[in-house]
């Protein structure tokens, strides 16, 4: 893969990892900046949580604080698109479909939409954050996708599907985005 060169925007990609909390979506976009670095691209990832937080008024996880912080992430990748960065990785749960058409709106032609999916069981057994046995305890109501008064909207056309559920392995899902990534983001000249 060596001499690889951006396809979609020949100098700058984003790619917008979207899928509920604890879907993986943080470790393969971990992956993502390595396949890009090893190919000499400049990558960075902008987690939604750090931009969430560097605010002084707390945002919650309702639908206008979440188009709040995914507007300010969007501003902010474009932001790094004079500053040598080729490819930015956003992993961030975006649930709502009118925040994504949003944020295509601002970042297209560079966007590229990853829904990394998985089934509600394959999340509650990795629950990292544990947040869906918080959930189960009646301490969180409205945790994004589980709870009836807040759901996940699943994309009505991402640029691809990331299976990452029971019945795949963490292996087939990296293979099938390297396989994306090297396709529609970095090629051969």
């Amino acid at each position: 893969l060596k001499g690889l060169a951006l396809k979609k925007s020949r100098e700058f990609s984003i790619l917008w990892l979207t899928g509920m909390s604890g879907s993986g979506k943080s470790t393969l976009a971990s992956y993502v900046k390595q396949i890009c670095e090893e190919n000499g691209y400049k990558a960075r990832i902008i987690d939604g949580d750090d931009v969430r937080d560097k605010d002084e008024k707390k945002l919650g996880f309702g639908y206008d604080d979440v188009l709040t912080n995914n507007l300010r992430i969007a501003t902010f990748c474009l932001d790094l698109r004079n500053k040598d960065v080729a490819v930015v990785i956003v992993p961030v749960v975006s649930p709502y479909e009118k925040v994504r058409k949003k944020v295509k709106d601002l970042l297209d032609p560079f966007l590229h939409l990853i829904y990394i999916k998985a089934d509600i069981e394959s999340l509650k057994e990795r629950d990292t954050k544990g947040l869906y046995l918080a959930a189960d305890c009646g301490e969180i109501d409205d945790l994004i996708g589980y709870s009836d008064i807040n759901p996940y909207d699943e994309p009505l056309e991402p640029s691809i599907v990331i299976e990452a559920g029971n019945n795949t392995s963490f292996d087939e899902s990296k293979k099938k985005l390297f396989e994306y990534v090297s396709n529609c983001v970095i090629s051969k000249k």
